[in-house]
């Protein structure tokens, strides 16, 4: 489609890059292909598209992960243009524009300014961020499981997703679309839509919110890279899109992109934000929650071995939202109360007001698998004590320190058990323990943990189990060895102990 665009460059920009999978540290990423789609802020019409396959410096850097990842092979980009030879027009498309896509803040934006600063021109720059990851996270929930653009097409049936640019890009409008439909008819009959809901979205409770932002952020609802370009995006407010009624998918996202810092004064009388759904959170019910029973997400094709960099690359990971130790400012640590069960609240914590949870790499196994505790069905419990650095025990002595406060103001008189172990003899070396919960379907035991391998080359197998089996996994974590953790920090407050939970969503076993 040819350009229609306007000279106020009011149209959205989506964008999407698919990359080479890195093969060891420091190696970085290459991008292969750039599609970007111009839509209409007003009417959501695309005014104009373009895709190219670019040809990175070396073609070498294409491994088979990669292929596996986005089936882009050599010869597919062996006569491309590189992107030198195309910058002209991305940074058309993209100088001056709100820029819209699915996990763009932590990847894509990255890899833009990266490919400028390569070829030595200025990047260029947005007129504002939405983050469709961050967004829906924040209004729609997790009602449709983990948030990979995959499952959120799959639960509203539109087709498989392809790692292709252009098809993403379009991928995302119609999850975008769905949800805001979704949204916009809840809020209109909230009694009767509502009713029935089992997982809600996550309510915004900035009345009671202890969230802190950042010095170096622009907002607790964005999370942004570290180069300067990115972490001052100016505001737009809805009228900047909209003149009038506006669309119900316009709706929701000028209010991520508009969204002013939640003020902590309670008698702060902000104007709620249109798909704001904390308002209904006493018409939602939630499952009860099962410290060892997590649902289990429909698993996606996928290879058994793939490389280590895909579970953290943003843009082929299902594991997107993970921030390193490093990546996490203390003082935006915060904790909220959310809809629980038979009108009773729980605990979240939050980083930069999205649900925190942590990658950690190389934690070295203190203790192998625990089954000294059981289940009221008899199954052990299993977990496993690592050690942690230092960066790792500063983020997790900070969620300490919220988690307790929002118990002690809510009238918890538990005791608090800290996160990390630290015992004398031990001073160097504090532990914590991973927590790797189970999975119930009649008969059937699983583990809800995903759990891989890793060679001395560097590929991950995933390991398939038929059974639920303690000693088996006793083999595999035995106490000296290196792990890959992915985890989420749950807060408990159960027969008089309370603190945080940490439950591994995915183990990598360096196996070398």
């Amino acid at each position: 489609m040819g350009p229609t665009t306007s000279g106020d460059r009011s149209e959205i920009c989506f964008f999407d890059l698919e990359t080479t999978v890195p093969q060891r540290r420091g190696q970085g990423y290459a991008i292969l292909e750039f599609g970007a789609i111009l839509v209409c802020s007003k009417r959501l019409l695309e005014l104009e598209s373009y895709s190219t396959l670019v040809r990175p410096d070396n073609l070498a850097s294409i491994s088979p992960s990669s292929e596996r990842c986005n089936r882009i092979t050599r010869e597919d980009v062996a006569s491309a243009p590189s992107f030198s030879e195309i910058s002209d027009k991305v940074h058309d498309l993209l100088h001056g524009r709100v820029w819209a896509g699915h996990n763009i803040v932590r990847f894509d934006c990255l890899r833009i300014r990266e490919a400028f600063e390569k070829i030595g021109r200025p990047a260029p720059e947005p007129k504002g961020i939405i983050d469709s990851l961050a967004l829906l996270t924040k209004t729609f929930g997790r009602r449709a499981g983990n948030m990979k653009m995959a499952t959120l097409a799959n639960y509203f049936n539109i087709g498989e997703q392809r790692h292709r640019s252009l098809d993403d890009i379009r991928m995302n409008l119609e999850v975008l679309k769905y949800c805001a439909t979704v949204l916009f008819l809840e809020s209109s009959l909230p009694d009767i839509l509502t009713a029935d809901s089992v997982v809600s979205p996550r309510p915004t409770t900035r009345s009671i919110s202890n969230s802190k932002s950042s010095p170096e952020g622009p907002s607790p609802n964005m999370q942004a890279p570290s180069s300067s370009i990115y972490e001052s995006v100016p505001n737009l407010s809805p009228t900047d899109i909209e003149n009038g009624e506006p669309h119900p998918i316009i709706s929701l996202l000028t209010c991520h992109i508009g969204e002013e810092i939640p003020s902590l004064d309670a008698s702060d009388s902000a104007q709620p934000d249109p798909f704001d759904m904390s308002r209904l959170s006493n018409e939602i019910k939630t499952e009860a929650y099962q410290l060892d029973v997590t649902m289990e997400e429909k698993p996606e094709p996928e290879s058994p071995e793939v490389s280590l960099a895909t579970a953290v690359a943003g843009g082929c990971s299902g594991y997107a939202g993970f921030l390193e130790p490093d990546e996490v400012s203390v003082t935006s640590i915060s904790a909220s109360l959310t809809p629980y069960y038979r009108g009773t609240d729980r605990i979240k914590l939050l980083h930069e007001d999205v649900v925190l949870q942590l990658f950690c790499s190389r934690l070295r196994v203190r203790f192998g698998i625990s089954k000294k505790f059981v289940d009221q069905a008899g199954r052990p419990r299993l977990s496993i004590m690592v050690n942690v650095s230092p960066s790792l025990c500063r983020v997790l002595d900070a969620c300490d320190a919220v988690a307790k406060k929002r118990f002690e103001d809510c009238g918890s008189s538990s005791e608090w058990r800290p996160v990390v172990n630290r015992k004398d003899g031990y001073v160097n070396y504090p532990t914590v323990r991973l927590h790797i919960p189970t999975v119930v379907s009649g008969d059937i035991v699983q583990y809800a943990t995903e759990i891989h391998q890793k060679d001395s080359s560097g590929t991950v197998q995933k390991l398939v189990f038929s059974k639920f089996d303690a000693a088996e996994l006793d083999n595999l974590f035995r106490t000296g060895i290196f792990v890959d953790a992915f985890f989420s920090l749950d807060p408990y407050d159960y027969q008089q102990s309370a603190g945080i939970r940490l439950v591994a969503k995915n183990l990598i076993i360096h196996s070398y």
